[in-house]
């Protein structure tokens, strides 16, 4: 794994990015690392009395050491369950790179490793000409991608890994999560991504399992 940290992108939004990210900060906290979760970007954010939270950064929150500041997990809150483009237009706001990179900076510092969730798929919009994308990009971070396990997802995932290559970050591997229990020819998909995606399955998360995931991260290795 690399050493400054690692982005967890999806195959869309709703698929398992969170629970995912506390699964690795899970792993590598066991591997004896101090670690901290962030999600940079996050809409559909509730009115609190301390400000806007989301429900996802409150887990990664959770799930890092120490308890670091929301304001440092989740720089960017905006309230409308939106593309997070659309989300910050209709808050007044422009998303740009500095706040995110301020906080991201003032993680790394404190933390051994940082799990960096994404915002929607790889590709979602943040302001004209920036995507993110740019965040693991800008920040050369490796990355794991989440494939909800449901009709489309073999395209879906190819698509995403294809993306996530040419923009010239290196995929980790991927995690199948089982997000429709209905799904028909499931084993044979997830064989078949198997066989088709450039990087290797690194964990199946099983549908509505509390603790979920067959495999995941298990045999973690973290490397500078």
């Amino acid at each position: 794994m690399g050493r400054d940290g690692i982005f967890v992108a999806g195959t869309d939004t709703g698929i398992g990015k969170t629970f995912v990210s506390c699964q690795l900060l899970a792993a590598l906290r066991q591997a004896g690392l101090r670690v901290c979760g962030m999600k940079p970007v996050a809409s559909g954010c509730e009115v609190t009395p301390d400000g806007l939270r989301n429900e996802d950064a409150l887990a990664l929150q959770a799930a890092s050491d120490d308890a670091p500041p929301y304001a440092l997990v989740n720089p960017v809150a905006m309230a409308q369950p939106w593309s997070p483009h659309l989300a910050a237009a209709a808050s007044g706001m422009r998303i740009t790179m500095h706040p995110l990179q301020a906080a991201y900076r003032q993680l790394r510092e404190r933390y051994d490793s940082v799990v960096v969730e994404g915002v929607g798929g790889w590709m979602v919009p943040l302001a004209p000409g920036f995507s993110a994308s740019d965040l693991a990009r800008e920040w050369q971070l490796p990355v794991i991608l989440v494939v909800g396990m449901r009709l489309g997802c073999i395209n879906h995932a190819l698509l995403t890994a294809r993306a996530i290559l040419a923009d010239g970050c290196p995929l980790l591997g991927w995690v199948a999560n089982r997000v429709d229990p209905r799904m028909e020819a499931l084993q044979a998909n997830i064989e078949t991504l198997g066989e088709l995606m450039p990087a290797p399955l690194l964990g199946d998360v099983g549908y509505a399992e509390p603790q979920g995931a067959r495999g995941l991260f298990g045999a973690i290795r973290y490397s500078p």
